[in-house]
């Protein structure tokens, strides 16, 4: 005879997308944020996959999609922190 082993606590979600959001640690907030930095990440790889054959050109957009995507990576990690001192909810 086997025994049942738990593996994990059982979480009621019966309100829906309003728990499944706490137990990942986004808020309505951390997700528009993290949705934001998603797409300047988005916008900075197709910057780097554009670039031309021309060598000063090309550094410069490079250098540029590499600072847009240092933006969405910060942003992504600290954005919750960043845009909970502009607002008090």
């Amino acid at each position: 005879m086997r025994n049942s082993i738990t593996l994990a606590e059982a979480i009621d979600m019966s309100t829906g997308f309003t728990d499944f959001f706490a137990t990942i640690g986004l808020t309505g907030g951390g997700l528009v944020t993290k949705g934001i930095a998603a797409v300047i990440a988005v916008i900075a790889v197709r910057m780097l996959l554009q670039l031309s054959n021309d060598p000063k050109g090309a550094l410069r957009k490079g250098g540029l999609a590499i600072g847009t995507l240092f933006v969405a990576v910060i942003l992504a990690l600290y954005g919750n922190t960043l845009f909970s001192t502009v607002t008090s909810v």
